[in-house]
């Protein structure tokens, strides 16, 4: 099956790679964004394009902004993919460490390899907006003396040197991503999946009132709802007002439909933004 896949990043990117992994034996064609505005606005562009877009990350930590672009779109969580990211140190193919004065990548890649960045002090750090497309880039112009860290994937795609692989600080290093879709579409898509929902992704807002929080959370123990997760962010304009994001995981759909329905008259702007199957990684 072909399927359009939106992602923020290029080819060979750690977004290229779950949605691979994903969709393991569908024909993938990419729609390469620079931002994840553009992910969002490819969904709302076509309603039968998929979004994979990095939720959190174990080391890193959540990617905030994109919750709010999740909550604004109206698109659904039809699924999540856990994938382990490793990072290289690559170069021009006729270049070796000793011609090296300047590093390439994304801000969080460069974060995530700051022991190693530490270990390189003649390297200058310079952010860019793509793991994968530092090291396009650099082959592209023949950037000599420039150095990329990206995914193994991308550096032997674009004919780049490994200098040094398995680079990342903390090798329990793992990526969570959202695959997204039209809510139109999520059903039929689900079933193509194979799909059992055992986890929800909610969003609400609660009154600002003593224990407010707690009772949700004491409701979702009573029915016996695993809460894997939860971030909360400030409602601009409402002060000491927050979105709060919540994961949940259940064995036993009935059970969790009755706590949503329990938790409901007691948050303000409840939205289920998607049920689907627990990532198994």
């Amino acid at each position: 099956m072909k399927r359009k896949v939106a992602i923020q990043g290029a080819v060979g990117s750690f977004h290229d790679i779950a949605a691979h992994q994903f969709f393991p034996n569908d024909e993938i064609e990419l729609v390469c964004c620079a931002t994840f505005e553009e992910v969002f606005s490819a969904l709302k562009n076509d309603s039968k394009t998929i979004a994979l877009c990095a939720i959190e990350n174990t080391i890193a930590g959540s990617l905030l902004h994109n919750y709010e672009l999740l909550r604004e779109s109206a698109m659904q969580v039809i699924g999540e993919f856990k994938l382990r990211i490793s990072h290289c140190i690559c170069c021009l193919p006729d270049e070796d460490w000793e011609d090296l004065t300047e590093v390439n990548s994304h801000p969080i890649a460069l974060m995530q390899c700051r022991e190693f960045l530490n270990r390189h002090p003649q390297l200058k750090v310079v952010e860019a907006e793509d793991t994968a497309l530092s090291a396009e880039l650099i082959h592209k112009n023949n950037l000599k003396g420039h150095a990329a860290i990206c995914s193994q994937h991308a550096a032997q795609l674009n004919g780049m040197k490994v200098l040094e692989s398995g680079i990342e600080t903390n090798k329990h290093n793992f990526t969570r991503f959202l695959v997204i879709a039209d809510p139109w579409q999520a059903d039929d898509l689900q079933r193509q999946l194979q799909a059992v929902p055992n986890k929800a992704s909610l969003v609400f807002s609660l009154p600002h009132a003593e224990g407010s929080l707690s009772q949700v959370l004491s409701i979702l123990s009573f029915y016996h709802i695993n809460l894997t997760k939860i971030q909360s962010l400030p409602i601009i304009g409402r002060e000491w007002e927050y979105q709060f994001y919540v994961d949940v995981v259940f064995d036993n759909l009935l059970r969790y439909k009755q706590s949503i329905t329990a938790i409901t008259p007691l948050t303000k702007e409840l939205k289920i933004l998607g049920e689907y199957a627990e990532s198994g990684k």
